[in-house]
């Protein structure tokens, strides 16, 4: 009997034993981290990041909007006769443009040259939110805007890789506006204008086509880059070669020669874009050459159609209204 009492003593202080040690604390022995907490990153800069890191769409001749335009904008095709495909452009009809009154009225017209690679007709339209804005309320005439798909390399002509951005705006395009709506189809009804790409599409055809247009709005080119394909011979980079002096400076000095006829020129770049530089050396040069002309530095705009368009887009406006029908 007692032996069995001191076999039921030692079973109990075992189990006591045991729920003690299993209710013992663990010590953790991680040490407490040194590092500061991670800062957030602000929702502007994480929209920033992810635009650079968003491949941009393969290039297409036709793009379909995928919301609604602004008001007065009409997204259409017509077929370039040259490639046998369809292609897209965005057209801004004035607000009187349906006016029963108006159906026999003309309508100068503007065509913007968009920025960025590849071309797509979609790319600056947006612009048409103030172009209709400033004509809604009689602050400049009412003009029809054209908004260019530049093709696979934005308004250059690529016979290797089959794009024909300049050829197929200036012969095809062109033609075509002046024949389906109501326009002043010469020279003194039409206007040219672009940024960035645009910009330099705008002052390479505006001194090769001097007789379509009177009045030409280069925004903010890369003149840089088209120096140095001038003196490379065609050469953008290692892998990029351009026809043979299609560049805004040889073509400036091609212009220079006759000056005829005269065109109407202004050069408009933000002060606190990346070209800001490089288009006062290309208008330096132009002056150079004695080509007149207009420059228009918009303070404290960076590299951004939109944004100098907020400040200033009025004046682009009426740099070309002042020079319909001269």
């Amino acid at each position: 009997m007692r032996f069995v009492s001191a076999l039921l003593v030692a079973a109990f202080l075992f189990a006591g034993a045991s729920t003690s040690v299993a209710q013992k604390p663990v010590k953790s022995k991680k040490k407490a981290s040194s590092k500061q907490p991670t800062k957030s990153i602000p929702k502007a800069t994480r929209k920033k990041q992810d635009k650079k890191k968003k491949k941009p769409e393969p290039f297409k001749w036709v793009n379909q909007p995928k919301g609604d335009l602004s008001r007065g904008v009409f997204h259409k095709t017509f077929r370039s006769p040259s490639m046998d495909a369809d292609v897209g452009y965005c057209i801004y009809l004035p607000p009187n443009y349906f006016a029963g009154e108006r159906q026999t009225q003309r309508y100068p017209v503007v065509y913007y040259l968009h920025g960025g690679r590849p071309g797509s007709e979609l790319k600056s339209v947006k612009l048409a939110g103030a172009i209709h804005d400033a004509q809604w309320h009689g602050e400049v005439d009412h003009t029809i805007y054209v908004f260019v798909n530049g093709g696979l390399l934005s308004h250059y002509d690529m016979p290797q890789q089959g794009s024909w951005g300049e050829w197929v705006f200036v012969k095809e395009l062109i033609p075509h506006v002046d024949d389906t709506y109501r326009t002043i189809s010469g020279r003194e009804g039409r206007g040219l204008e672009g940024f960035s790409q645009g910009g330099r599409g705008t002052a390479r055809i505006m001194f090769k086509y001097p007789e379509l247009f009177v009045s030409a709005a280069p925004g903010g080119g890369g003149h840089a880059t088209e120096k140095r394909i001038s003196e490379s011979g065609g050469w953008e980079n290692e892998n990029l070669k351009f026809i043979k002096g299609a560049n805004t400076w040889d073509r400036a000095r091609s212009y220079a020669k006759h000056k005829e006829p005269k065109l109407n020129i202004l050069v408009y770049v933000g002060d606190k874009g990346f070209n800001f530089h490089n288009n006062l050396e290309w208008t330096a040069f132009l002056k150079t050459l004695d080509i007149e002309h207009r420059m228009l530095i918009v303070p404290g705009a960076e590299h951004s159609a939109m944004k100098i368009y907020e400040s200033h887009g009025l004046e682009i406006m009426r740099f070309h209204q002042a020079n319909f029908g001269r």
